[in-house]
């Protein structure tokens, strides 16, 4: 049934008549309402203000009392086709997350004089659970002379949503990470444009990075000269082309005069090159791969995708590297025990589909102690890997089901695609690290934004301190 509003046109009113609401103050009315009025005094928006301003927490913007006030005028009494005239309101106490307060209004005096439009005066409480008055005075209003009843306008759903807000922490997790500690030393492979020299120097800025510049002097001045990025406080080694930047920051890397690699404007394929090299490289026993760090505007915490960047049609026992690195990485996220849910098309193993009979095969290897920090489970369709609802309803009982922390695709193109599908068609906000070499390699994309740059490094750093304390351990 249709909900109806309805008012009560002058005729009905009577001094005396009442009407009232009840309302919880939620941190989604805080964000709301300094969306909606660009009020974001800290006294309003920022806890850590609070904790420190006379209040000690959170306060609710003045003016959120005074629309429910409107709120109980429009809908309530006199109801539809009320129009203010004036209001004069005295605030008293203030509101604080988590109170609930009564709004009511009183009809207090009526003028129906002929001579003028009709008018109501109104006296307004709101009285919160201490039962004590934190705002209260009257409002004129013009009341209307017709009944009027029409259906509730039924409202858009409200999603307060901030993009990156993860990654954000991330970043901060990192500069605690580094409290007492040198910033990272990184060199950034053939920096030639504005947004590899500004991330990197963003980064550095953030306390996060030491950047050193690798590659064509005069590109590099150049480019930092037109963006108006200064430079000057950062090494710089001057190389004739891309190549020979890639050779030498692996080469620095491979002395430990650097820590980590960011790539600048230069193919991916042209850096990992110098990173794979047999002789001069910074291969390990394990397997190089990449982790694409996923913040999803609907999903509670991070999650790690692998590997969407590096390894095309990897092998079972390239996949079992693929896993564990992931699992390093989610460690020095300070994932304990990550869930990882190795997908294919299907849940279910069938020799038709090899990446069933992968999946089923680094399970059962994790099993045995070839893969360890991590619980497993596989293969999962990635609705069963994300929905716990989906999972229940195929009647997949699982650890991983519906929770997990790291997606391990198939090959690069499923996890490419689905990585830009969440980028772009589901506003998560991605950054990314290779993992398997000596040292953190950055692989950022020409269109990445500011904050998947500092993310990222912030990856480089957390990964870079958890390796010592790792082999310390």
């Amino acid at each position: 049934m249709t909900e109806m509003i309805e008012n009560r046109p002058l005729a009905e009113l009577r001094v005396g008549d009442t009407a009232s609401l009840t309302r919880t103050f939620t941190q989604g009315d805080v964000e709301t309402f300094a969306l909606m009025s660009g009020d974001v005094n800290p006294s309003h928006v920022d806890a850590t203000f609070a904790a420190s301003d006379r209040f000690h927490e959170v306060v609710a913007h003045g003016m959120w009392s005074a629309a429910l006030i409107s709120t109980v005028l429009g809908t309530e009494l006199p109801g539809p086709g009320t129009v203010y005239l004036d209001q004069s309101l005295k605030f008293r106490k203030p509101v604080f997350l988590g109170d609930s307060v009564r709004v009511t209004v009183t009809v207090s005096a009526i003028d129906a004089a002929a001579s003028q439009t009709p008018r109501a005066t109104l006296h307004c409480e709101v009285i919160n659970q201490r039962n004590e008055i934190v705002v209260e005075g009257d409002a004129q209003v013009i009341v209307p002379t017709e009944k009027i009843s029409r259906p509730r306008v039924h409202l858009p759903k409200l999603e307060l949503r901030d993009p990156g807000v993860k990654l954000r922490a991330l970043v901060e997790q990192a500069r605690v990470a580094l409290a007492g500690h040198a910033p990272l030393a990184m060199a950034v492979v053939h920096a030639v444009d504005a947004v590899s020299l500004g991330g990197a120097v963003d980064a550095a800025q953030a306390g996060l990075i030491t950047p050193v510049f690798i590659g064509p002097e005069a590109r590099i001045r150049a480019a930092a000269e037109a963006a108006h990025i200064d430079i000057a406080p950062y090494r710089l080694i001057a190389t004739e082309h891309s190549h020979a930047a890639a050779a030498q920051a692996v080469a620095m890397a491979r002395s430990g005069e650097v820590q980590a690699l960011m790539k600048g404007s230069l193919h991916t394929d042209e850096l990992m090159h110098a990173v794979v090299d047999a002789q001069l490289g910074l291969r390990t026993a394990r397997r190089i791969s990449h982790v694409f760090v996923i913040d999803a505007v609907n999903w509670p915490t991070l999650q790690l995708l692998t590997d969407a960047a590096v390894n095309v049609v990897p092998d079972l026992e390239a996949k079992r590297d693929i896993v564990q690195n992931a699992i390093d990485l989610a460690h020095a996220l300070g994932m304990a025990r990550p869930k990882v849910a190795i997908l294919s098309a299907l849940e279910t193993v069938t020799p038709k589909i090899p990446s069933t009979i992968d999946a089923a095969a680094l399970c059962k290897m994790a099993d045995r102690g070839q893969i360890t920090g991590g619980v497993l489970d596989g293969p999962l369709a990635f609705d069963n890997a994300v929905s716990a609802a989906a999972a229940k309803t195929k009647g997949i009982v699982s650890a991983v089901a519906g929770q997990a922390d790291i997606l391990l695709a198939p090959d690069l193109e499923a996890g490419n695609m689905l990585a830009k599908q969440l980028e772009y068609l589901a506003e998560a906000k991605v950054a990314g690290i290779v993992l398997g070499a000596r040292v953190p390699v950055v692989l950022t994309s020409r269109a990445d934004l500011p904050d998947a740059r500092m993310a990222s490094c912030a990856l480089a750093v957390l990964l870079s301190m958890a390796v010592p304390a790792a082999k310390a351990g």
